[in-house]
């Protein structure tokens, strides 16, 4: 082989060899970071009742887009978000007292994904003269002076967020304390100044609602007493640190 030839053949063979390596480097990132990503994501929630059990309150049809579109369209974009940001979180807690630093399309969608998961969870059939019992009754009744006056505080949150957002209760050492978020904020995002671990959180978009109460906000937060599953919200205040 002339010394020309063998000069080439070697440097073609390194460019080979280098291009191999940078390529099993990318490959070997690639898996690295879904690893990192893999850890942590949002489910999409199941339902404990149909949409038709919470009528009249909420109407199947409202339940069924909401459910369907608008929840699972902040599933898939939150996930989605996960991916592209390279998000290293062991839970939505965790990622949400980072939340400043992410990307507006993170916020949004992770809010959206967490905020209905809770507030699937606190709903039931409707039931007449529905109360909390046991230690978030004593609670409620500690921090607000009685049920009728926690009532009327949470009806004028939620009836005063301008726009879309949400009302919450929610546990601050040991008081419960009412507020609402703009959007899909939540109280647990390091962005509101409204702070706390949600045990109850109402939906004022107007797609929760419009269906059937059209503007009628107030007609839809006045309803929404009868169908709060008490159970599951207690659960919650007692596993809140």
């Amino acid at each position: 082989m002339k010394t020309t030839n063998r000069r080439n053949f070697v440097k073609g063979s390194l460019t080979l060899a280098t291009g191999l390596l940078l390529a099993n480097r990318s490959f070997a990132d690639n898996i690295v970071g879904a690893a990192v990503n893999s850890n942590f994501k949002f489910e999409l929630a199941k339902l404990t009742y149909s949409f038709n059990d919470l009528e009249p309150v909420i109407d199947a049809l409202t339940m069924q887009i909401h459910y369907e579109r608008h929840y699972g369209a902040y599933v898939k974009n939150a996930n989605e978000a996960i991916l592209e940001e390279n998000i290293s979180v062991t839970d939505a807690k965790d990622l949400f007292s980072h939340i400043s630093k992410y990307s507006a399309k993170l916020r949004n969608n992770s809010g959206g994904a967490f905020n209905h998961e809770l507030f699937w969870s606190i709903l039931r059939k409707p039931s007449q003269n529905n109360l909390p019992t046991g230690k978030l009754a004593e609670a409620i009744n500690s921090s607000f002076g009685s049920f009728e006056s926690f009532k009327e505080e949470f009806y004028k949150a939620a009836l005063s967020q301008f726009g879309s957002g949400w009302a919450w209760l929610v546990k601050d050492g040991n008081q419960l304390k009412i507020g609402s978020t703009p959007n899909q904020d939540n109280p647990l995002m390091d962005v509101s100044p409204f702070r706390g671990t949600p045990i109850l959180a109402l939906d004022v978009w107007e797609h929760a609602y419009y269906l059937n109460y059209q503007n009628k906000r107030a007609d839809y937060i006045h309803n929404w007493w009868e169908i709060i599953n008490w159970q599951e919200v207690e659960n919650r205040y007692r596993t809140s640190k």
